[in-house]
């Protein structure tokens, strides 16, 4: 059975062009990686949960902020490692600087017995699409297309 995770692609306009707010992983394996690291605010689910109530939670543990509004559906994508991945965009804006991540615990380094603690989330930035292009998980990429669709119409 695939793994289920849902999430937000927070968007607003800026000067009439789209932006998407993304979050870059915490932790020592994603330190120093940017182009194809950065990701939807999401986490996983188990198939009797309601995705959008699970996308709303997994935003706010990621980011300390409660979103409200109606969000728009942009489908499921499954991403390389076979996760399958559902995602709703919401119009709204959010302060980078404020971002309160969830932590985790780690053993690190590896195999030295230690165990340390790392934010789930070390980073946001609102990104202009052609950016987010570039630095959305690839298997993520098809959420900015639908976004566009999504806004366009």
């Amino acid at each position: 059975m695939p793994k289920r995770s849902a999430g937000i692609l927070l968007y607003r306009r800026r000067a009439g062009a789209l932006e998407v707010f993304l979050v870059h992983p915490g932790g020592p394996f994603w330190a120093k990686k940017d182009a194809g690291a950065w990701s939807i605010p999401k986490g996983e689910y188990v198939e009797s949960e309601d995705p959008l109530a699970v996308a709303r939670r997994e935003f706010a543990e990621e980011t300390g902020a409660r979103l409200e509004g109606e969000c728009l559906p942009l489908g499921e994508v499954v991403q390389p490692g076979r996760k399958i991945v559902t995602a709703f965009a919401l119009q709204g804006d959010l302060d980078p600087e404020t971002l309160q991540s969830n932590m985790f615990e780690l053993e690190w380094p590896p195999k030295s017995g230690r165990r340390a603690v790392f934010p789930e989330i070390d980073r946001a930035q609102w990104f202009s699409l052609a950016e987010a292009e570039q630095k959305i998980l690839a298997g993520q990429r098809p959420f900015i297309e639908r976004l566009v669709q999504a806004t366009s119409e």
